[in-house]
């Protein structure tokens, strides 16, 4: 059973920064990818930002584009997403996802397994 547990959420002013971190436990991840998905208040859950896990090709939604930046740790099985210059249309619920496919995937119901989701808010 795969375990997706997301932390490193919090409240910061505009222009801050945070870290997520997702760390993934319950099997070898060799030949998944990784994502990150947020969801805001009354809106559906969007992309955020992805990484394959062998190569670590990267990829971001436009609206994060330069602002954010996901890695990961493969000996950790550890994803992290760093966030600058936030504003508070970045304000949601930001989850992990795995994906058992090696390759890039934007579509949430593409995902197999996902982390409860952690909160980030970004006051003006």
């Amino acid at each position: 059973q795969v375990q997706v547990v997301e932390s490193g959420g919090g409240l910061v002013q505009a222009g801050g920064s945070l870290r997520l971190s997702c760390a993934a436990s319950g099997r070898t991840f060799s030949n998944y990818a990784m994502g990150w998905f947020r969801q805001a208040p009354g809106k559906e859950r969007e992309f955020v930002a992805g990484i394959s896990w062998i190569g670590g090709s990267t990829y971001y939604a436009d609206s994060v584009k330069g602002r954010f930046t996901i890695s990961r740790d493969n000996a950790k099985n550890t994803v992290y997403l760093q966030m600058n210059s936030l504003q508070p249309e970045d304000t949601a619920v930001y989850y992990c996802a795995v994906r058992r496919v090696e390759s890039r995937n934007r579509i949430d119901t593409e995902y197999d397994y996902w982390g409860q989701g952690t909160q980030v808010t970004v006051s003006s």
